[in-house]
């Protein structure tokens, strides 16, 4: 048993190393933002001692799609996810962290740099240009979209060796965009419950085996692979097996190289049709620029449920019906478009699907 350190995000720095290098220390780290830290610590409980073997972190998911679970990584798990990365970019480097380090990819960020002996630089704001000839960073796709509206910030991520991008699915214009700059693009997949990205650019990293159900599901088998969700036998067996997780996304193979669809609960059944929110996403970002337009589904008495849309741009709000309709059909045509001053988005900067769907009735 091994009592359960929180840590505000000030002190996650030197947590990590700590936790890293005590076995036995399992660290806590908690979001900046109130209402999320207030929920992680409801769910952390911080009073009852975590008695998993090897355990070193008590990470909160990110909420943007329900309340947040405790996840519970090892100190074996965290080292070889960070091991399998640096062999994949190359070796390790100068690790720059621009992202919430109470979150998976920060973490992860600081836990590569302790591996490699190397300080990593926390940034507050927009990411400076790397120091060394071997430096890394990882953003979201939110702030790739952000950089490459000043030339500045672009020619800063430009100067890496390479610039991981996860958390959310990379639209290919923005990746296409970021590649003409100068940017060298991973693009990651993974999850909280396993140490971040797993999967660079559809290949999994050296450990890791990734299959797709007859459902679609994919499944993550590896090291670096969750040990459970804290005090929470019930969702831990929904979906872990052994060393293997069930994620709540749906993928395929093309010739060899993982695409993911989106997440399983994407699909909704508005007015008898099958409507895939994930792919309308795809096809919303092709057509009007990634982070312009978000595509989301609320409960309806007559459809079911009602594909809707937000924007920050009247004018495109003008057009969503009218251009979408001949490339998607009626049944995923959102019925109505709303023009927000600007989308809520999660601390880890993932847009916050949930407070953004209150917009509408039958969007709790």
């Amino acid at each position: 048993m091994a009592r359960l350190l929180v840590v505000e995000a000030g002190d996650v720095p030197p947590a990590v190393a700590h936790a890293l290098d005590t076995p036995g220390q399992v660290v806590a780290p908690l979001p900046r933002d109130p209402a999320e830290r207030a929920a992680a610590l409801a769910m952390l409980r911080p009073d009852l001692a975590e008695s998993t073997p090897d355990a070193a972190f008590v990470l909160a998911t990110s909420g943007s799609t329900g309340r947040p679970k405790g996840v519970v990584l090892t100190r074996s798990g965290v080292l070889a996810a960070a091991a399998a990365t640096h062999e994949r970019l190359g070796g390790p480097g100068r690790w720059t962290c621009p992202l919430p380090v109470s979150y998976v990819a920060g973490l992860m960020i600081l836990a590569r740099s302790h591996v490699a002996g190397l300080p990593a630089r926390v940034v507050g704001g927009p990411v400076p240009p790397a120091g060394e000839d071997r430096s890394y960073t990882s953003v979201v796709p939110t702030q790739l979209h952000r950089a490459l509206a000043d030339p500045g910030a672009t020619a800063a991520l430009a100067s890496y060796a390479a610039v991981l991008v996860g958390g959310a699915g990379l639209a290919p214009d923005l990746r296409r965009r970021a590649e003409v700059a100068g940017i060298r693009v991973v693009a990651t997949y993974g999850a909280t419950e396993t140490c971040g990205g797993v999967v660079y650019d559809g290949r999994p990293l050296t450990g890791v085996e990734v299959a797709v159900r007859a459902d679609g599901r994919i499944l993550i088998t590896g090291p670096s692979v969750f040990a459970g969700y804290r005090l929470d036998p019930v969702a831990t067996a929904e979906v872990l097996s052994g060393r293997t997780f069930a994620t709540s996304d749906r993928g395929s193979w093309h010739g060899g190289t993982l695409t993911v669809a989106g997440r399983v609960d994407d699909v909704v059944i508005s007015g008898g049709v099958n409507v895939d929110l994930a792919e309308l996403q795809r096809v919303v970002d092709a057509t009007f620029g990634a982070e312009r337009v978000v595509v989301l589904a609320v409960a309806d008495a007559d459809w079911g449920r009602r594909v809707v849309a937000a924007t920050t741009d009247a004018t495109t709000a003008d057009r969503v019906r009218h251009e979408l309709e001949p490339l998607v059909g009626r049944a995923a045509v959102p019925k109505e478009t709303r023009v927000l001053v600007s989308f809520p988005r999660l601390a880890s900067g993932k847009i916050d699907r949930r407070a953004l769907a209150r917009f509408w009735p039958g969007g709790d």
